[in-house]
């Protein structure tokens, strides 16, 4: 068999080094006009605040192509937002507290009725002693809790679909997926002690990251959203908060840090509880001390372009 040239075998080094480096994240030129971010939950896990909790959709073409997390009243904002069930190529969970988790069963049944006949990919983190690996998960709700569900998960009980669970424990070198229309990155991030992980879809050339709930004490979601066309991070705490608070989230200047580091393009603040609503001028503020690029705060079931 004849070697390599070495040129050839640097180029592929470098290619397979890329795969776990930012700078491999500056993709082609986004096609803009093609992807869109709904926001199905723009709140925490709080009464009172008028919203659904953490939910999102990314739109290809006309067509909702990825779910993340699926809290509390998201499903009623998936009817209203015309998404179809049977067009998603994957569920993505960045942690599994109640507010990002809690309307999955609701999916779950509803997709019996959407002629959905394909499987259905379900990502989601590691588990610990805090809180289930997102398989563990699925079995809990969909095998104890519901057991008329457990059909979406038991190979050997005839269902429409199934609900493959790939389970997320990527510390050090970005986890990566490429599925037909979509790239699926993530890397662990920072939640107190329970298992998180922040997310990055590309798509259409465009990327958009998702910080989950994190207090990005750790530089992961900064390197994860490295030249992001849209950075979505959760507003839960003022710049005043201390203790478990911050702990567990960033404060607005943490945002406005990552969201420079990072070079994302536009931020889109989410995870809005009643502790942040009604200071808005102060979160920018503190954002702008470090960040230039345009900012939105999300509301349920509002539209951002890339």
């Amino acid at each position: 068999m004849p070697s390599l040239p070495c040129s050839r075998i640097t180029t592929l080094l470098m290619l397979l080094v890329g795969l776990s480096s930012p700078a491999s994240f500056a993709g082609n030129s986004c096609q803009s006009d093609r992807v869109k971010l709904q926001v199905l939950g723009s709140g925490g896990p709080e009464l009172g605040d008028q919203r659904a909790s953490s939910s999102y959709l990314i739109w290809l073409d006309g067509k909702a192509r990825v779910m993340v997390d699926a809290g509390g009243g998201s499903s009623l904002n998936f009817e209203k937002s015309g998404a179809q069930f049977s067009d998603l190529d994957a569920v993505l969970f960045s942690h599994l507290h109640v507010d990002h988790s809690a309307d999955w069963p609701v999916y779950v049944k509803a997709g019996f009725f959407t002629g959905r006949d394909r499987d259905l990919p379900v990502y989601g983190p590691y588990g610990n002693a805090n809180l289930p690996a997102v398989d563990k998960f699925q079995e809990a709700l969909l095998s104890q809790a519901w057991p008329y569900l457990s059909n979406y998960l038991d190979n050997s009980e005839r269902s429409e679909y199934k609900l493959p669970a790939t389970i997320i424990n990527a510390d050090k070198s970005v986890w990566f997926q490429s599925l037909e229309r979509i790239t699926l990155k993530a890397l662990n991030v920072d939640h107190g002690p329970l298992p998180a992980v922040a997310w990055r879809v590309e798509l259409a050339g465009c990327s958009i990251v998702f910080s989950g709930d994190t207090s990005a004490s750790s530089e992961n979601l900064t390197r994860l959203a490295t030249s992001a066309d849209m950075l979505v991070a959760h507003n839960a705490i003022p710049e005043s908060a201390r203790g478990v608070a911050r702990r567990l989230h960033m404060p607005p200047s943490r945002i406005g840090e990552v969201a420079a580091q990072a070079n994302v393009k536009k931020l889109v603040l989410s995870h809005r509880m009643l502790r942040t609503l009604e200071r808005e001028p102060q979160t920018l503020d503190q954002i702008q001390k470090h960040y230039a690029g345009p900012v939105n705060f999300a509301e349920d079931l509002s539209v951002h372009d890339l």
